[in-house]
């Protein structure tokens, strides 16, 4: 039987739906790298101020920095971004696979189409029944249903695969980043602790003096009322006494603000009470020759090491500009269903090789490969440079830990003699022998010698995590640095996520 125009209308729609579904897939635009971390010192605050003090060791100290400070969580999301934006990348080489299911209502204007009454009437006598002729309607409605499931994969496109080695090297250089922010927050998180030690250390002593200050005064005034000294003494004891209560004062008040800038690199609140655990380290390091102190740092230097990774991504996004030129093979196949409502459903499909040449696009491939190769010689410059500058960081490093290590040997030396000449002037006081102005001046020189040991000992410190930031190491090996003698602190491990 010769087929109905309302077969035809079907046979017209399922053709439309099958070219749609031919037609080829959009690639996946790589994504640029993302941003470096910032150097911040700020944190995230944690918890609820308390009136009880925090007992906060040095340890417990980095390890709330390692959790809560700004660096370290800006290089973590860095790391997620960046997997998020490789996995992107990898889902451009992977099959995509897709499911469809459609009902559609479509309605054809069979005159618009060049199908008028009068050209159907010159089709043959056996290819429409008279009877549908004479009840010719142009206006076609047609409710279709469609089911397919649809593949396409690239099989042959070296570009993404470069990229895609290229968004590996990435995710190395984020590692390293994060690395390094750890051990930038060790480093800020132990000098603000050494500096809160050396500033109770100095309010120490400055209560000492003013201890030894109060009973001069004392003294002063009794031998004063007695007739044995004069009006003076007890003057110039009494201004010695204020101006130490002054000296007081202050350094209480770079104590609570030293603690308060410590807080905040850390994540506890600014009114959190906190009492340091940890005394001022002392020990001498071993001097290493410079030959093995930059072998060290090039290896464990997590800047050098994310420059490295910078590089080597930029060589493959190098290989992927070249590569523009290769053509590429696709596969694109399709199989399903396509009816009418209420009539017959058939089985469609498509299978469908794509060979893609490109021919007349030089200036885009000449300017994606400049600027990739651009790229690697900036990338190849700033590695360069960073290993002379590591060079440069050790040697001051070492001339730091010398120095300051120097200064400690002779703030302590004067510190022994400033007390032993308090001690005699204040005996030749207290027999009568002399009055109190020798004093006033042993004691000011013993307060110069106990403020220059507190900051000796603190550049020391100091100047040997500089070296071992240096190196590369402070997060392995800063508790022997600083001659700490309990265990090494385990730190939090590194994010490794990744394909």
């Amino acid at each position: 039987m010769p087929p109905s125009l309302p077969r035809v209308t079907r046979l017209l729609a399922a053709g439309a739906l099958l070219a749609a579904a031919a037609l080829p897939l959009r690639a996946q635009t790589p994504i640029p790298p993302v941003a470096s971390v910032a150097d911040l010192t700020g944190s995230i605050t944690t918890g609820v101020a308390t009136s009880t003090p925090l007992p906060l060791s040095l340890d417990d100290a980095i390890r709330r920095g390692l959790k809560n400070n700004l660096q370290t969580v800006l290089a973590s999301q860095d790391q997620t971004v960046g997997t998020g934006e490789r996995l992107l990348i990898f889902n451009a080489l992977l099959p995509d696979i897709r499911y469809e299911a459609s009902r559609s209502r479509y309605q054809f204007n069979l005159e618009a189409l060049g199908f008028t009454y009068g050209t159907i009437r010159k089709f043959p006598a056996s290819f429409i029944p008279p009877s549908e002729l004479a009840n010719f309607n142009p206006l076609v409605t047609a409710n279709v249903v469609q089911a397919q499931a649809t593949l396409h994969q690239t099989l042959f496109n070296l570009q993404d695969f470069e990229l895609y080695k290229a968004a590996k090297d990435e995710i190395r250089a984020l590692g390293f980043a994060y690395q390094s922010a750890r051990g930038g927050v060790i480093q800020q998180v132990g000098d603000s602790y050494l500096l809160v030690l050396a500033d109770a250390a100095n309010v120490d002593n400055a209560k000492g003096l003013l201890a030894v200050d109060k009973e001069i005064l004392r003294q002063a005034t009794l031998t004063h009322q007695a007739g044995v000294s004069t009006h003076l003494d007890e003057l110039r004891a009494q201004v010695q006494y204020q101006q130490q209560e002054q000296i007081v004062i202050a350094r209480e008040n770079t104590l609570r603000k030293d603690k308060v800038a410590l807080k905040r690199e850390i994540g506890l609140p600014a009114d959190q009470p906190i009492v340091l655990t940890d005394a001022t380290p002392f020990a001498d390091v071993e001097t290493m020759p410079l030959g093995e102190a930059l072998r060290q740092a090039y290896i464990n230097r997590q800047e050098y090491l994310r420059l490295n990774a910078k590089v080597d991504s930029a060589k493959m996004q190098l290989r992927a500009a070249r590569f523009e030129r290769l053509p590429t093979i696709s596969f694109t196949g399709n199989y399903g269903v396509t009816g009418l409502v209420g009539g017959v459903y058939h089985g469609t499909f498509l299978a469908q090789g794509t060979l893609s040449i490109p021919i007349f696009r030089e200036a885009k491939l000449r300017g994606d490969r400049d600027v990739a190769d651009a790229q690697l010689q900036a990338a190849q410059a700033q590695r360069d440079n960073f290993r002379t500058e590591i060079e440069a960081e050790i040697r001051d490093s070492m001339l730091d830990v010398n120095a300051s290590r120097q200064m400690v040997t002779v703030a302590r030396s004067n510190v022994d003699l400033a007390n032993a000449s308090l001690n005699d002037t204040t005996d030749r006081f207290r027999n009568g022998v002399a009055d109190d102005l020798p004093v006033v001046q042993a004691q000011a020189a013993l307060a110069g010698a106990q403020a220059e040991l507190v900051n000796s000992l603190y550049q020391y410190n100091v100047a040997k995590l500089g070296l071992a930031r240096s190196l590369g190491v402070i997060d392995r090996q800063f508790h022997a640095y600083l001659g700490l003698g309990h265990a090494p602190l385990t730190l939090p491990a590194q994010d490794t996520r990744g394909y």
